[in-house]
């Protein structure tokens, strides 16, 4: 089941990177809503709460603004350039039987049986998008490796999902594999003969200079 927060937003009076950069001086977060045929609003809304309530995987809010609530789903949110710092959440409007896509992260549990017989888990994907009503969003999609054994493929297909939630991934599509760790031979790991520092390739090939007259 979907986790819901409920937050306080406000109208946002100023618009631009200006103002926006205000707001979070301020500790502030800007915002937009829109969706069912309704007007756009920018909001303002607290960052360090909004923050957490990302961090912890939630996407359903009941929004409060103006005097009501409506619910809204994260749909975009917008880091600064280093990729660190949240600086702008878009919402969409959502009916409580409507069916949404979003993506959750894909976590592993346990050790597999197969790194015990020389073998190395690789998760290939680490979220996964789904469809599902927005009311049952799960926080993550889990999968129990203690089972694989070297040489284990984990397909799309061979997920258990919540009831009602599909991934939106092809069903061959590879999310995991326990491969056997290959070491090199000393042979094999030996590398091409350096070439000696100072010995210019260009060397060889150039023209010889001309015989003196």
């Amino acid at each position: 089941m979907a986790t819901t927060a409920t937050i306080a937003a406000k109208v946002r009076p100023e618009l631009g990177s200006r103002a926006n950069k205000r707001l979070r001086d301020q500790g502030l977060l800007p915002g937009v809503v829109y969706g069912h045929k309704e007007a756009v609003v920018p909001v303002t809304l607290p960052k360090k709460e909004v923050v957490n309530h990302l961090e912890h995987g939630t996407h359903l809010f009941d929004l409060q603004l103006d005097g009501k609530s409506e619910k809204v789903l994260v749909k975009e949110v917008q880091y600064d350039h280093l990729g660190l710092e949240v600086i702008h959440v878009d919402f969409a409007r959502v009916s409580l039987d409507e069916k949404v896509e979003v993506t959750v992260p894909f976590e592993l549990k346990g050790t597999p049986k197969g790194e015990s017989q020389g073998a190395k888990l690789q998760q290939i994907v680490a979220d996964l998008h789904i469809e599902c009503l927005v009311t049952e969003i799960p926080d993550a999609i889990r999968y129990n490796v203690t089972d694989l054994e070297k040489d284990a493929v984990v397909h799309v297909k061979d997920l258990v999902l919540p009831p009602g939630v599909k991934v939106l991934l092809g069903a061959e599509v590879i999310l995991i594999t326990v491969r056997e760790i290959v070491e090199q031979s000393g042979a094999e790991a030996a590398v091409a003969e350096p070439e000696i520092i100072g010995k210019k390739k260009e060397d060889a090939a150039a023209p010889a200079a001309p015989a003196k007259k």
